[in-house]
């Protein structure tokens, strides 16, 4: 009746032991190094620096952080049969504005003792991050509320994800359809269709999570928030002529303070 997430009121996680949170840490920083490697490559570096690592607990260490190995393979999972999918629409489109394309994608953060994920949303054409949101489940509520957050203000035409569940369930796809906003799904184990969002997370970890010893998930929702504001409105991007992507999507080199604050990212914390 309140509007509030059920999950986020009684589910309480249980973790990760210690014994784990260190190979995890590592398979953070090795998989965004080299996002092709697979379990077996992956137990393989474990072992190499001395850690009790066989593919079986690799496999769920990885799936636990919602890490995929990236390359092509033929039907490794089957989608939910209650789920659409839908065409991959950006291939050979000329992306030239902005609100033409948005993607989001989620990635897993490391806490000095747990972990917690983050969803954002990135418009292609200026890298602007709309909107962003942390949860310490993987469960869809997080992204459907920073996405139903974000409309309410503007939207795209086209909107890309891959097919992980959160974002193939109707409770997702189905408020951007009536709005009018298409909706396209990358080819499964194709990480590269949402090349924008790849990049992003390699920037938000080398240039600020792996530099930090995060304590608490509103330690992590604050550092975020300060480093999203970096990236937008200070960060130079030599793919965007050394322009910062504020200056980009707001359409010029200065904007005033009340457009800075109407368009800073739209934010999220579920516990």
């Amino acid at each position: 009746m309140l509007g509030l997430n059920r999950s986020g009121l009684h589910y309480r996680p249980a973790g990760e032991g210690d014994e784990n949170l260190a190979p995890m840490r590592l398979l953070d920083e090795q998989y965004t190094r080299t996002p092709c490697y697979g379990v077996m490559r992956m137990a393989a570096y474990l072992r190499s620096l001395g850690h009790a690592a066989n593919p079986k607990r690799v496999r769920r260490l990885l799936r636990t952080m919602g890490l995929e190995a990236v390359y092509q393979r033929p039907r490794t999972s089957q989608p939910n049969p209650a789920h659409k999918t839908y065409p991959y629409l950006l291939r050979g489109l000329p992306i030239d504005r902005c609100d033409q394309v948005w993607s989001t994608d989620i990635t897993y953060v490391r806490l000095a003792r747990g972990f917690v994920y983050l969803m954002a949303v990135i418009d292609w054409h200026s890298r602007y991050v709309l909107g962003w949101a942390l949860s310490t489940t993987l469960d869809a509520d997080f992204c459907i509320e920073a996405v139903g957050k974000l409309l309410e203000a503007r939207q795209c035409e086209i909107f890309n994800t891959d097919q992980g569940s959160q974002f193939t369930t109707p409770r997702f796809t189905q408020p951007l359809l009536d709005r009018g906003v298409r909706v396209s799904m990358d080819g499964r184990g194709r990480a590269l269709d949402n090349i924008f969002v790849e990049r992003l997370w390699r920037t938000v970890k080398y240039e600020y999570v792996y530099l930090q010893e995060i304590q608490t998930v509103q330690e992590a929702w604050a550092g975020l928030r300060a480093f999203f504001d970096f990236y937008n409105h200070e960060r130079f991007h030599q793919s965007l002529d050394y322009r910062t992507p504020a200056q980009v999507y707001l359409g010029r080199q200065h904007a005033s303070k009340a457009e800075e604050d109407f368009y800073q990212p739209a934010s999220i914390l579920i516990r």
